[in-house]
């Protein structure tokens, strides 16, 4: 009955799903060129109660390098206690348009093996993009959701994840990216999910709007729109395009089986051929007990061990339902739900649609 509910509820809110909406551009599509950077780099983080680094080659020369950097040598062959500090690699996304002087979030995390960065202290890491240049500046203290402790037996007991930290506004951009947003005569809209027919309606409604032959379809992913120069023009252009509403284009019909844990999402125009399906079998369950015939004391016999097979059959309710041409998914779910299949059979059904050809829709199984 679980199940039954489960795909009542699945099938109710695919029925809304398949009312037609309008969408915005800007939900459905990103503008070629505007788009956010990957940062990187590596740090330390000092001032840990302990949970810091064991003794490590990389860990120590860092460590020392920083020191070299504030006027403190360390003599050569010196062994450094280094517990109280983590190696860490420090993540951030840099987004479209960051100016020198904002900040942005950044996440530190462990590379050693430390085994806690709570309450420790992020020194001047330097965060650079894939083209090797300095892109912002990271320092600060780091807050960490997890919790980590370890008894003296080597019992432990984790939270979450100690060693991954956050600093809110932890790094200062030091140099910007250069966006083509404001170079050329046009802009481009990509959509998220490709498809002929949005594209194809996403220019209509701006052809509609601004005049024919302003947005030009370049594929099922990409709509060209003619755009005025001037930047600020151009910003006050693009404000009234992405707010643009139309319908987009249904998605192909899909079948999506999620074979760990059960999961089946059915799209809305998934249609099946004539078929006719039945459900159940044959559980066939054999059982061996042996029995010892002893014989009397004086008849001479030998002591025997005898083999005694109880075989069980049992025969499953055994349901059938057939389908004409052009189920729906309303007929489909409520076929499926007045059979009461578990999860694990109806992927075995769908399968065998699929392999027969009377599934008119792609099978995706994951």
């Amino acid at each position: 009955m679980k199940f039954l509910t489960h795909t009542s509820i699945a099938f109710i809110l695919l029925l809304f799903a398949s009312t037609s909406y309008s969408a915005r551009i800007k939900d459905i599509a990103s503008i070629q060129g505007v788009r956010s950077n990957q940062l990187v780099g590596y740090g330390l983080v000092v001032g840990l109660p302990g949970t810091g680094e064991k003794s490590s080659k990389f860990t120590e020369q860092a460590f020392s390098t920083m020191l070299r950097n504030f006027g403190v040598n360390i003599p050569i062959g010196e062994k450094l206690k280094i517990k109280n500090v983590a190696p860490v690699a420090v993540t951030a996304e840099l987004k479209a348009f960051a100016k020198r002087g904002q900040k942005i979030d950044i996440t530190v995390s462990a590379i050693g093996e430390a085994k806690s960065l709570r309450g420790g202290e992020l020194l001047q890491t330097f965060l650079k993009g894939v083209d090797g240049k300095i892109y912002a500046i990271a320092q600060g203290s780091v807050v960490v959701g997890g919790l980590g402790a370890e008894g003296a037996d080597g019992s432990k007991v984790m939270i979450n994840t100690p060693t991954v930290g956050r600093i809110a506004n932890g790094a200062m951009v030091e140099k910007e990216v250069i966006s083509p947003f404001s170079q050329g005569d046009t802009i481009t809209f990509n959509l998220y999910e490709s498809d002929f027919t949005t594209a194809k309606r996403m220019a209509d409604t701006i052809n509609n709007l601004v005049g024919a032959n302003t947005a030009t379809m370049l594929d099922a992913t990409s709509v060209q729109v003619l755009a005025p120069r001037n930047i600020s023009q151009r910003v006050s252009y693009l404000s009234t395009l992405e707010n643009l509403e139309f319908e987009p284009a249904r998605g192909a019909a899909k079948v999506i089986v999620n074979s760990r844990t059960g999961t089946i999402v059915i799209g809305q125009d998934v249609k099946l051929l004539p078929t006719a399906i039945t459900h159940g079998g044959i559980s066939v369950t054999i059982s061996e007990n042996k029995t010892v015939d002893q014989p009397n004391a004086f008849a001479g016999g030998k002591t025997q061990v005898t083999n005694n097979s109880t075989i069980t059959i049992t025969n499953e309710d055994s349901r059938m339902f057939t389908f004409d041409t052009g189920v729906s998914l309303n007929d489909l779910v409520r076929a499926v739900n007045e059979v009461g299949l578990a999860p694990g059979d109806l992927m075995a059904i769908l399968e065998a649609l699929k392999q027969a050809g009377a599934l008119q829709g792609e099978l995706i199984i994951i």
